[in-house]
């Protein structure tokens, strides 16, 4: 719909579903923020929208991730680049937040923001912005803050740039690992932007500093940073300052780049040693140190790799020696660490076969499909099909099944989404008969849930799986439940159903439509809400030109 036929009431809707308390409202309302603030300009979204932002208080990563998001866009929504500061506060908020990717995306869009901020209003508005994230009491602030120095810095008076300078030595310096690794990871983008008179003294300094840290994930990012950093000295410069630091780190004293190229090394070594048993030996023993090392990044880079030696090592050398270490991996702290084991499960199942499948890796998979991070979730049920066509059909029915059912439920939309599309692979592996047993009826009880938002997971369930069904099984299991759920009191529930019948339009009989898909349509058209008459009225144009085509 375009934003001049969109009339007041579904705005009003809008605005009301950001305070809703059902996540996936919220979430709806936050992507169409854009929307929102057309319909309430310029100068009403600048005084009431962005304030209201300011001072929400979701707690869920997903609504605040997508906030970070669209406010990085918003420039044009609130007046241009003069009013721009006017964004940055809630930005500041989600700064601080725990999650990873929301600070991340957040400090994307500061950056984004502030690069198109006049000077003077960079020095009123974003140089205090940055000085108050790199003194907040919560480490979080301060690691943000290391990713935004680069875009203040450049139009900041001479006084302010020393300020700032200052300020970034001490969080190279900072008691929290977490803000020294920012540090590093941001000082060459700082760097480009500092006069080639206070790079050695100043900015080499606090390399120097962060390539001699207590912690070895600090020194392996600030050595990463060479190359950045030699790119803005003089050559006798790099002689001086750079070189000394490689030269330590290729002698071993550098411990984690060491480790984690051993990592990588040590896997790949083992194709050069398929028939030598005690070297093979030899290098799982320094693969069972590093599973245990003390850095998460070490840890991580093996994880990605280890798998690779078990079509080389035969299977009773990977269950004897590997299985131990790839399982303590996969109970890792680090969610990167688990998630770079579960991309490589297919290499070990190749080699182990379903037996000890089933009695080591499934607790695993199972205790992982609960995971509290969701990406860890996501990753576990992007694997299901490939371990669905491993496992066989009767295996995957004790095993696994309950899991594909429950994670329709799971509380993150990303997660049901995924979940919907992986019954979808699931009946294309399995075939239409299994799917009829084993997912429809479970699929379509949920329909009664209480909760809308598992109601409306249905509904995208039967859209993925009908082309697979075939026409039949849609006709007479799927089309009743979608046509029943019209009558349903929610209206996201039934625009989303005249999505889903527009849908099936091409899978069904011209007769079927006739007589079931479009008295169900017509209905739907007279609805009060304006969205599901637009949906409603779009399938039913679909029906008119397949009748025209044929």
């Amino acid at each position: 719909m375009s934003m001049v036929d969109e009339p007041l009431y579904p705005i009003a809707v809008l605005i009301d579903e950001l305070k809703n308390d059902d996540v996936q409202l919220r979430l709806n309302s936050i992507r169409k923020l854009s929307t929102i603030a057309r319909a309430l300009g310029e100068d009403r979204t600048r005084k009431e929208l962005i304030p209201f932002l300011s001072e929400n208080n979701d707690d869920d990563d997903e609504v605040l991730l997508a906030m970070a998001e669209e406010l990085g866009v918003f420039i044009p929504y609130i007046g241009g680049v003069e009013h721009a500061h006017v964004l940055l506060p809630p930005l500041e908020t989600l700064c601080t937040v725990e999650e990873t990717c929301v600070r991340d995306k957040s400090v994307e869009s500061l950056c984004r923001i502030g690069l198109q901020m006049r000077e003077n209003d960079l020095v009123d508005w974003f140089i205090p912005l940055v000085k108050r994230l790199a003194a907040g009491e919560w480490f979080t602030a301060r690691v943000s803050a290391c990713g935004v120095f680069h875009v203040a810095y450049p139009s900041a008076p001479d006084v302010l740039k020393t300020e700032l300078r200052s300020i970034y030595s001490q969080l190279c310096q900072d008691d929290m690992p977490m803000v020294r690794r920012a540090a590093a990871t941001n000082l060459g983008k700082f760097a480009a932007t500092v006069e080639a008179s206070h790079l050695k003294n100043d900015i080499m300094s606090m390399f120097e500093d962060l390539t001699q840290d207590d912690q070895d994930s600090v020194r392996l990012l600030a050595v990463e940073g060479c190359a950045a950093l030699g790119k803005l000295l003089e050559p006798q410069d790099c002689v001086a300052h750079i070189l000394p630091v490689i030269v330590n780190f290729s002698q071993g004293k550098g411990k984690a780049p060491w480790k984690i190229e051993n990592a990588e090394n040590e896997c790949e070594e083992t194709d050069n040693h398929e028939d030598d048993g005690e070297s093979n030996m030899l290098i799982l023993k320094k693969i069972q140190e590093l599973s245990s090392d003390s850095s998460q990044h070490v840890r991580s880079a093996l994880a990605s790799v280890i798998m690779g030696m078990a079509p080389v090592l035969g299977k009773d050398a990977t269950i004897e020696q590997l299985l131990p270490i790839f399982l303590s991996l996969l109970k890792d702290e680090f969610p990167d660490v688990r998630l770079n084991i579960i991309s490589k499960l297919d290499q070990v199942n190749q080699v182990i076969g379903i037996d000890l499948l089933s009695q080591s890796l499934l607790p695993a998979i199972v205790e992982l499909a609960e995971d509290r991070h969701w990406r860890v979730r996501l990753a576990i049920i992007e694997y299901i099909p490939l371990l669905a066509s491993q496992l066989g059909v009767g295996f995957f029915d004790d095993k696994l099944g309950a899991l594909c059912m429950q994670w329709l439920q799971d509380k993150v939309y990303s997660i049901r989404d995924a979940a919907a599309n992986n019954l979808k692979r699931l009946a294309e592996e399995f075939g239409p008969e299994w799917a009829m047993q084993h997912i429809v009826p479970q699929v379509l009880d949920m329909i009664k849930n209480p909760h809308y938002l598992y109601r409306m997971t249905v509904l995208s369930a039967i859209s993925l799986l009908a082309p697979v069904m075939g026409s039949e099984i849609t006709c007479s299991q799927l089309l009743p439940v979608v046509v029943t759920a019209s009558k349903d009191r929610v209206p996201n529930i039934k625009f989303n159903v005249a999505k889903v019948l527009q849908s099936l339009i091409p899978i069904v009989d011209q007769p079927v439509v006739e007589k079931s898909i479009r008295p169900c349509l017509v209905e739907l058209a007279e609805d009060p809400d304006v969205d599901v008459r637009f949906f409603a009225n779009q399938a039913l144009q679909s029906i008119d030109s397949v009748m025209m085509s044929s």
